[in-house]
Order: structure tokens, then sequence, then C-alpha cells
């Protein structure tokens, strides 16, 4: 049994929500080296790096394998977890051809997104581990909360999640991190008459809040003051601490990569965006997709993917990319054996 003593140094663990357009993007591209995967075109007025928008579930999942296979940030940004979410609820539904969460009954579908959004923060445990700091970020939105054993209620932010699906996903989230920051604007209430009877708001500081509070949830592990200006300066000390090397060289080809005398693909005709995003990122044709497709008995070779049915482009081809890419990885091996 091996027994370790004193700190450990690691990457972190940071989630920041708040009002919109307080500057969540603008802070956490002051993180080392960023990269992010940008789902709502946020960044455009910001000179970061970026992997294209994620047009699924599957595309958003293997953008952060490329992050932990080859290593080319310090920290990756996914801005925000808000669209993430959504995509997740898509990939289960259409994994199960569902139309909706609804359609799944009991509420068996919000276990299924609870336990495919697990695995995604599992996923992003594993970026951690290759020392890249992960960053999410996430809308705040006010919910009216009732206290079980108290009298009334009272208003307080939330993690922007799907409306039915906030209490399983935010606990997740907020559990995974190891700081969570609330970022708001601080309103002073400022007397304007004599007798002090009547006030106005003035001010609109940018504050962010790093405790628990009635009104927000917030945590960190390192000692923070409760509140803080929103500066990235604030928490640089201990963000800076333990940063991984960017990767220089080029990758080694993965075992499952497909060989180098495979034809570049250009973005395919007549095919769903998720997939022809997929096709494209993977120098997919659509030649090996129908050749594959056929081999496993759904369709003739000859049949356009365009003429597929959209619940199987969703819940097969997209939904379970991972496994479709390794047939045809196989496939072309078969092919070309050298």
């Amino acid at each position: 049994m091996n027994i370790t003593k004193g700190k450990i140094q690691s990457a972190k663990k940071v989630v920041i929500y708040g009002a919109e357009g307080i500057g969540k993007s603008t802070f956490a591209a002051q993180f080392p080296e960023p990269l992010f995967i940008d789902t709502e075109g946020s960044t455009k007025e910001l000179d970061v790096a970026r992997f294209d928008k994620p047009t699924s579930w599957a595309m958003l999942l293997q953008q952060i394998d490329y992050v932990i296979a080859n290593k080319p940030c310090k920290t990756l940004v996914i801005d925000t977890i808000d669209w993430a979410e959504s995509q997740c609820l898509e990939s289960v539904c259409a994994a199960h051809g569902k139309k909706g969460i609804e359609d799944f009954g009991y509420g068996n579908g919000y276990v299924y997104e609870k336990e495919e959004f697990g695995k995604f923060l599992n996923k992003l445990n594993d970026v951690i581990n290759a020392g890249i700091n992960v960053v999410l970020t996430a809308h705040a939105i006010m919910r009216k909360f009732e206290q079980p054993d108290e009298i009334g209620s009272y208003d307080r932010w939330e993690l922007k999640l799907g409306k039915k699906t906030t209490n399983l996903i935010s606990p997740l989230v907020k559990e995974w991190s190891d700081m969570l920051l609330f970022a708001n604007y601080k309103t002073l209430s400022v007397a304007v008459d004599k007798d002090g009877k009547k006030h106005k708001a003035q001010g609109g500081k940018r504050v962010m809040f790093t405790a628990h509070h009635p009104c927000w949830d917030a945590k960190n592990r390192y000692g923070l003051a409760e509140e803080l200006p929103f500066e990235y300066e604030q928490i640089k000390s201990i963000i800076e601490v333990n940063a991984a090397p960017v990767r220089t060289e080029p990758p080694e080809k993965s075992a499952e990569e497909l060989p180098e005398t495979l034809p570049d693909n250009s973005e395919p005709s007549g095919i769903p965006k998720a997939l022809a995003d997929l096709m494209f990122a993977n120098k997919v044709t659509e030649e090996m997709i129908r050749a594959v497709v056929a081999k496993k008995g759904y369709f003739p070779a000859d049949m356009p993917i365009a003429s597929y049915p959209e619940d199987f482009v969703n819940g097969v081809l997209v939904g379970a990319w991972e496994q479709v890419f390794k047939a045809i990885a196989e496939m072309m091996d078969d092919k070309y054996p050298f």
C-alpha cells in the first residue's frame, strides 16, 4: 500500500456562471493557453484558439478525446455547458429512437441523460489527469426557491441548464468542480433625499462570489475571500501553479486512425450537418459510410446517405459514431493492409 502525505498539485476544474454579458468568455480566455470548444460563437471577438463549433454530442466528445491524446493546450474551455447539455439530450433521444425526453416515460429519459452527462464529466477528469485545466462556463438564471423547513420562498441564482433537468445535472457539475464561481453586477442603493427615504440604484461593478450563499451556489477549496473583483488576477496564482506543457511535435498515430492513403474528404452535400462535420473531421467519405452500412445489412451500397431515414442518421451514424468509425477503420485496414 502506497501512502502519500501533503498537498498534491494538479490541474484545476473551474465552473464560471453568471449574468448575460458579464464577461465569462473573456475571463476564461485569460487562463493559460486556452483552447475553446465554442458552442455559441461567443469568442468571435477574442484572439483565442478554438475548435470548429461541434454540431453533435459525438463531435464534442471527439474534440475532448483529441485534447487528451495530443495535449494542444494548457486549458480546455467549454463555452457553454448549457448547449452541451442540450446536445446530450438530443443524443440520448436519438440513440433510443425517441423524439423527446418525455417519450421515455416514468422519468427514465432523465436517468439516461444523467448517466451520459456523468460519463462526459469523467472524460473531463481524463483531461485533468493529462495536466490540463478545464473551465466550464454557463449562464445563470433566477428561480424561485422553496425552503423545506421554512415558511415562504425567495429568489436564488442557479446554473441555467434544462428546465426539467437542472436538479439532476447541476449537482453533478457543482460536485465535479474545484472552484465554482458566480459572477454578477454589484448594485449599490444610494439615498437621493435628505431624509434617506428615497433611494436609487448605482454602480454595476463586476464581482465574483466564491462561497455558498442562500441566493446562489459557489465554492472553492483554496481559502478565497467570499467576494472578489471579477478579474482573473484574483485566482491566477492558484491556476498557474500547475500548467501542462503544450505539445509541439506531431502526435503519434492512433491505432484507430485511418491509413494515410485515404483521400481527403470535402464536405458532403445533401447530408445532415452533424454527420457531415464528423465525416469531414475524420476524413471519411460518403462511399466509406455507404460501404459499412451495406456490410452491416442496413441499406444497399448504392443508396445515398441523403436518402437514409433521419432516425438512422441521428441514432446510429451520429449517436454511435465511435463504433461506426471503428468499423470503417477495420474495413479500410482490410483494403489497405500496408
